[in-house]
């Protein structure tokens, strides 16, 4: 059957642009490589009855009333603040890191007069990035960042990306800010919720609709085709929108080189005697060899079963002919002007749409691929009209 539209990825981002163009009238094919729906986010009952997240942790939040109200139109979600923590030195501390953590870390003396230093120079401000806190004039203050920063950012950094902090995007450093405060909570966005159910319910209820059409285990790159400024679906014989989520070097053939992504290996554990693993639901561990944090999926969301399951993730460089998949984009100064090249190149086809974290090459949250994705759907549409 002719369609209107192809999108390739059932993540979020391409599930969204799939359901906007389909609630306005449109026949769209959606594919994927892999055997499921929900990209990244796709969740399931493992084989001890808890709910576990295939690709790492993933909770919503946002500060925009309307991204939430879009997604409560596909499932009921329920209210969850995900706490955090960091085991340095064998103590577990919150993060994002705040005054607990100088208490945890300093004799009382000590932790009274960093806390008033940091009061004099940052007032009534509750957070700060850490590269704020290291570049400060006041010695107290930074003595305190370059502590963090040896314990925690640079050993955690050098593993999850595998280079040297100082290559890192310094947007990277600012996602996690510190606190001035005893707070805890790892986002201060004013929604913050995981589904009633499951993710994957939520995607089926996106995706369940007469215009679109799912195929899964279907590698797009073999069916796609570039010419005259024009990409194609083998099986159409007419131009449509072709929007694309996955990685954009790959969709090219590498013509401008490889953009470096990060990957990850899970190591999955049960234990049938242990209620609780650790104190929080997910603890970085930046001073252990080789893996970067654990996650215990019955306190995401909390989940009254016996024993618990957890994975261990361990970081590694993503390489496309490995049974892997690309997480991150790899942000140095060198790779985002190689991607340029890529956005130049993909901006010359007609009938392309770039849309999500691997085809724009940018660390989104839930909430920003959302929002982009919605944005692209207007893009999309306009065309169509």
């Amino acid at each position: 059957m002719k369609k209107d539209a192809i999108v390739v990825g059932c993540g979020l981002s391409g599930a969204v642009v799939a359901r906007e163009l389909a609630n306005n009238g449109f026949k769209v094919l959606i594919v994927d490589r892999r055997g499921h729906i929900g990209g990244n986010m796709y969740d399931f009952y493992d084989e001890h009855g808890i709910l576990v997240h295939k690709y790492g942790p993933h909770t919503f939040h946002t500060v925009k009333k309307e991204l939430f109200e879009y997604m409560n139109r596909y499932a009921e979600w329920d209210e969850y603040h995900l706490t955090c923590g960091a085991e340095i030195m064998g103590k577990c501390t919150p993060t994002p890191f705040n005054f607990q953590t100088i208490d945890d870390y300093y004799d009382k003396d000590e932790a009274e007069k960093i806390k008033k230093h940091i009061k004099e120079v940052f007032g009534d401000r509750s957070t700060a990035t850490v590269l704020e806190v290291l570049s400060c004039d006041d010695e107290v203050v930074r003595g305190y960042g370059d502590f963090l920063f040896e314990h925690d950012y640079s050993l955690y950094s050098a593993k999850q990306w595998g280079v040297s902090p100082n290559e890192i995007d310094p947007s990277i450093l600012k996602r996690v800010p510190l606190r001035f405060n005893y707070e805890e909570g790892y986002f201060d966005d004013e929604y913050q919720y995981m589904p009633h159910t499951t993710y994957t319910e939520f995607f089926n209820n996106l995706l369940r609709h007469e215009n679109i059409e799912v195929r899964l285990k279907t590698d797009a790159l073999e069916h796609l085709h570039i010419k005259n400024n024009i990409i194609k679906w083998d099986e159409q014989e007419s131009v449509c929108p072709l929007i694309f989520t996955g990685a954009v070097d790959e969709l090219f053939d590498h013509r401008l080189g490889s953009l470096p992504y990060r990957s990850l290996r899970f190591e999955w554990r049960f234990e049938e005697n242990v209620d609780s693993k650790q104190d929080m639901p997910v603890v970085a561990y930046p001073e252990a060899d080789g893996f970067t944090r654990i996650v215990e999926f019955k306190k995401l969301p909390m989940q009254n079963v016996k024993g618990t399951s957890y994975e261990i993730e361990y970081p590694l460089q993503y390489d496309e002919n490995a049974d892997q998949e690309p997480y991150y984009p790899l942000l140095t100064e060198k790779s985002q002007k190689d991607y340029k090249g890529y956005k130049k190149l993909a901006a010359g086809i007609e009938n392309l749409y770039c849309c999500g974290r691997l085809a724009d090459f940018k660390y989104y949250n839930m909430d920003q691929a959302l929002e982009k994705a919605l944005e692209v759907s207007k893009e999309v549409l306009d065309a169509l009209k």
